[in-house]
């Protein structure tokens, strides 16, 4: 089983704004994270099924060698990251993030896709949407506003968010 630090981010249906992103994307320069320059992998798209069946388009952006058994780094040296260092780089994907236009839902974290679909936020997630435990999570404004408690604050025009409280040390970061 593949264990991502990445960006997750659902277009809906908007081809175009996805496909924009990408290319924001491909021409990114490496990320800061401490003392280290982290590039990027071409980003991942793909149509997804949503849990009510409706479809919308996930884009992935995982920084090269951090993560365990992810299959796009096959034969890369893996990065090890301090929290701090991991916090370094999720600001630098939510940086990026604030540069995307048209989508609708995006986290920053370890395997964040779960927390992307606006049909299981409203399922499975509205006691933590409504206490704001969600940190990092960006919606569209339109998104579940029935359902955003106090704590989402504007991220960029059009959207908001459970501000990103970084990284903290776990299992899956270890010190050198």
């Amino acid at each position: 089983m593949a264990i991502a630090f990445e960006l997750a981010v659902n277009f809906g249906s908007d081809e175009a704004a996805a496909h924009a992103a990408c290319e924001l994307v491909i021409g990114a320069a490496p990320l800061t994270a401490g003392n280290q320059q982290v590039p990027l992998h071409e980003p991942l798209l793909h149509l997804v099924q949503a849990e009510d069946g409706s479809q919308y388009r996930l884009m992935t952006v995982l920084p090269v060698g951090v993560g365990w058994g992810v299959a796009i780094d096959r034969g890369r040296e893996r990065r090890s990251l301090t929290a701090a260092q991991l916090t370094d780089l999720g600001h630098g994907l939510y940086g990026l993030l604030g540069r995307f236009r048209g989508y609708q839902v995006a986290q920053v974290g370890w395997d964040p896709e779960g927390l992307v679909d606006p049909v299981e936020l409203r399922h499975e997630q509205v006691d933590e949407l409504a206490a704001g435990t969600l940190p990092g999570l960006v919606l569209a404004e339109d998104i579940l506003p029935d359902l955003r408690g106090s704590g989402f604050v504007p991220f960029r025009p059009g959207f908001v968010w459970l501000p990103y409280a970084g990284e903290r040390p776990s299992t899956l970061t270890t010190e050198h």
